[in-house]
């Protein structure tokens, strides 16, 4: 009769039992489990090991060679999909080969142990059919150990795993003596749902690793596994594994429903963490706003109503970042005359980085007209053409009607924020909404004729003039002087003039605040004038939760101070544009008229686009205002907690709590889950440019660790010494580096280079001081291009992964014509 069984033939259950079973069938998959044998229950008796299997049983240690081992049972029904006997029977570690014998009978006595015999009885079992065979494996010195369940046994999920570990062997750990570390895992990608700790067991590669070999464990099993596995040094063992035995959920279907989601351009908005007010507060206007354009290009009201969907979801939000939803706004500019015949063109009013892949545009496009309908599509693209042509030439009556009905609507003194109860407060926002967001008319026709008129220009300049061509048009879009967004700079920079001319008054200024300028009522004046009409325009103006500059001037006292101190050489040189152009056209005098038209309309286009944009602020200033007050008020009612808490909260549900539509009562509960969400968010690295989901949005898989790794590897990797970007300003500068991540509280040094990720229209504090400026994210129309050019210094967007490559300090020249930046050395 045979008593023992190696590794490579154990596996009848009847014999070895299921766990021994379980292990053969893992070394036949490859999955190199220590190595063992198995003692069938037939070897034991009431006396121990019986003598005719003790040859077989000395031989098989020998075959294991030296060392200490691990004596555990393996039942017939032990580790089934049914029963698992978890921590029914005894298991000995750290064995010495002479002691073998007598552990091994052990194990084999414990299955007729009072707790085994109940156990069996409960399950409906022969309660005396429980002896189980033994298994005898090498031991392994662990330096970490424990268990991954490869679906979530407690909530059933199937989409995550669950791994308890603990230092050294987990023996301590699987019998409860000991608590593990925990860690969830997403299952398809191995990242963990929280940061590690420092000091933890595992390591982000060993969590790696160890999800790799559970999901690869759970195919070859054919189903999710329990399994116990152990790191000996850096190789990683598994010990034992055996089906998940709890109730898990069903196994989901496949979804193959791409969503594509993109932040490279809307990130100068709204940069970094967004809280849900801002967000819906943003969705809600970009619906209006949209439906009101596609209208005003002659799109049919009946087409709008059938893309609902699409204009309501033109964003989305994703670990607390805002991106555009990239599918819907691609529906939305197919509803366009012409979208099918000038498809590409068309493309770029969506201002990413790079297109939709084509297959997926081909799937949503519509089809190329043909035959009659080519006439009937010519028609739609005539009427649109009118249409814009007629709005073209009414925009400055457009424009002034829009300026004095947002005057008349923000102008009103007859709601004051601080006394007025929260019905009266959802009324001041009913009616901004209704008077202003409704009918954002000179904004859109604008920004429209101002992405034709600009591209257009370039162009053509390019066309025919090269690369001197780029140079002039970068040339003539300097220092227009009536564009609202260089008017902080000029201010500043008039504000540091008179704190230079005051010994000591710019160190104090940094250090004691507007008490410096106490005794300097002109400055004191000066300041309040600006903060009385840019005191919204602040860092991330369109983020409801940001400070503005009239809440705390600290950003706008810094830039004064450093105004202050700049050399007199640093002053901006001005450019003759007009000479430059008669100069490029010498001889050509019918281009030259073009191209001067082409450029005149051109500035006057991106001239209002900022200056209306800047009313956009003085909008967004009103309504957070509004929201702070209704804040206030939901706090001293015992709504929420704290006025703040009502950034936690849509704008849907704070109107519903005040109105009478809201779904939940419990504001505070929604409060705690939203600040849990921004708590998690925060902890996480931002999201890349692009992402892409399969499937619902809410069942996305986070990036895994390699694919974080290869993002910012993209970012950073590239020409060790040069990066190219976009030139968006005419100059060269060589200078000192100042990486700022945060405005609000840097500064930056006389003749500084600006270094930033991204940038927003409250940065100009900062630029006002910048001999340069070098930003990752961009394009030709990014504030910080169309500030740069108006301040006559060198700008380059999309230098990809410059706030890593770049360090405070480095000598860097930047060309705003190439579009290069080159690092220095020595």
């Amino acid at each position: 009769m045979k008593y023992v069984y190696a590794m490579g033939e154990a596996h009848d259950v009847e014999h070895v039992g299921g766990k021994a079973a379980a292990l053969a069938r893992l070394a036949t998959a490859g999955f190199a489990p220590p190595e063992f044998f198995a003692i069938s229950p037939a070897a034991f008796d009431e006396s121990g090991l019986k003598p005719e299997a003790a040859g077989d049983l000395s031989r098989a240690l020998s075959s294991l060679g030296p060392g200490l081992f691990a004596v555990r049972s393996s039942g017939r029904q032990e580790d089934g999909a049914a029963h698992s006997h978890a921590g029914q029977f005894l298991s000995r570690l750290n064995v010495p080969v002479a002691e073998v014998p007598a552990a091994a009978h052990e194990v084999w006595r414990s299955g007729f142990s009072e707790s085994v015999v109940a156990y069996r009885r409960q399950h409906a079992l022969d309660a005396n059919d429980g002896a189980p065979a033994v298994i005898v494996q090498r031991m392994v010195p662990a330096r970490a150990a424990g268990v991954v369940f490869t679906a979530d046994p407690v909530a059933g999920r199937r989409d995550r795993m669950v791994v308890s570990a603990t230092a050294g062997l987990a023996d301590r750990l699987v019998s409860g003596e000991v608590d593990g570390v925990d860690y969830a895992l997403d299952k398809a990608t191995g990242v963990p749902s929280a940061p590690l700790e420092a000091d933890g067991p595992l390591s982000a590669r060993d969590l790696a690793g160890l999800a790799d070999m559970a999901r690869r464990i759970e195919a070859a099993m054919g189903a999710p596994q329990d399994i116990e596995w152990a790191f000996e040094a850096d190789r990683l063992h598994v010990l034992q594994t055996r089906p998940i035995t709890s109730r898990l959920s069903a196994t989901p279907l496949p979804d193959a429903t791409v969503t594509i989601f993109d932040n490279s351009n809307i990130v100068e908005s709204y940069p970094g963490l967004v809280s849900p007010l801002t967000y819906s507060f943003a969705q809600y206007a970009y619906a209006r706003v949209y439906r009101a354009f596609v209208g005003l290009l002659g799109v049919p009201e009946a087409r709008v109503r059938a893309n609902a969907a699409a204009f309501d979801n033109m964003l989305g939000r994703l670990d607390g970042r805002v991106y555009y939803n990239l599918i819907n706004w691609y529906r939305c500019l197919a509803l366009l005359p012409g979208f099918a015949s000038n498809r590409a063109h068309m493309e770029t009013m969506m201002g990413v980085g790079e297109p939709l892949p084509a297959d997926i545009a081909d799937r949503l496009a519509p089809p190329r007209p043909r035959g009659l309908s080519v006439v009937a599509e010519w028609g739609r693209i005539a009427r649109m053409v009118w249409r814009m042509s007629l709005a073209a030439v009414r925009l400055q009556g457009t424009i002034r009607d829009f300026n004095r009905r947002l005057d008349a609507a923000l102008g009103r003194a007859a709601l004051d924020l601080e006394t007025a109860p929260l019905t009266a407060l959802a009324a001041e926002y009913r009616r901004i909404e209704a008077e202003l967001l409704d009918r954002w008319d000179a904004p859109l026709v604008n920004d429209f004729l101002c992405m034709i008129a600009f591209g257009a220009s370039r162009k053509l300049l390019e066309r025919w003039l090269g690369a001197e061509g780029l140079a002039l048009h970068n040339d003539v879009l300097i220092g227009q002087g009536d564009i609202v967004s260089a008017e902080p700079a000029q201010r500043i920079a008039a504000l540091g003039r008179e704190v230079s001319a005051a010994p000591g008054l710019s160190a104090a200024l940094r250090r004691d605040g507007l008490a410096a300028v106490a005794g300097h009522p002109g400055i004191r004046g000066g300041i309040d004038s600006y903060l009385a009409k840019f005191g919204d325009r602040c860092t991330e103006e369109l983020k409801l939760e940001s400070t503005t500059l009239d809440e705390d001037p600290t950003p706008l006292l810094l830039a004064i101070a450093a105004a202050a101190e700049r050399p007199p050489q640093l002053e901006r040189q001005t450019i003759d544009a007009g000479a430059k152009l008669k100069a490029l056209f010498a001889g050509r005098p019918l281009r030259r008229s073009i191209a001067g038209l082409a450029l005149s309309l051109a500035k006057a286009r991106v001239r209002d686009r900022e200056n209306l944009r800047f009313e956009r602020t003085r909008v967004f200033g009103r309504a957070r205002r509004i929201f702070m007050a209704m804040g206030r008020e939901l706090a001293a009612n015992g709504v929420i907690a704290e006025p703040g808490d009502v950034l936690m909260l849509t704008v849907q549900e704070v109107l519903g709590a005040i109105e009478g539509f809201s779904v939940s009562s419990n504001l505070e509960g929604l409060v705690a889950v939203r600040r849990a969400e921004m708590t998690r968010g925060r902890a996480l690295a931002d999201p890349p440019e692009r992402v892409t989901i399969t499937g619902a949005v809410a069942c996305r898989r986070p990036a895994s660790a390699e694919a974080q790794i290869a993002e910012r590897s993209a970012d950073t990797d590239g020409n060790g010494e040069a990066r190219m970007g976009t030139g968006c300003s005419a100059g060269r500068i060589v200078g000192k580096a100042r990486v700022v991540t945060d405005p609000r509280s840097q500064a930056l040094e006389p003749g500084e280079i600006l270094v930033a990720r991204h940038t927003d229209p409250g940065w100009i504090a900062v630029f006002a001081n910048a001999s340069a400026i070098v930003v990752e994210r961009g394009s030709l129309l990014s504030h910080s291009a169309i500030v740069a050019r108006e301040l006559g210094i060198p700008c380059v967007v999309g230098v990809k992964g410059a706030t890593q490559w770049l360090a405070t300090g480095d000598e860097i020249e930047v060309d705003g014509v190439s579009g290069s930046v080159r690092r220095h050395h020595g």
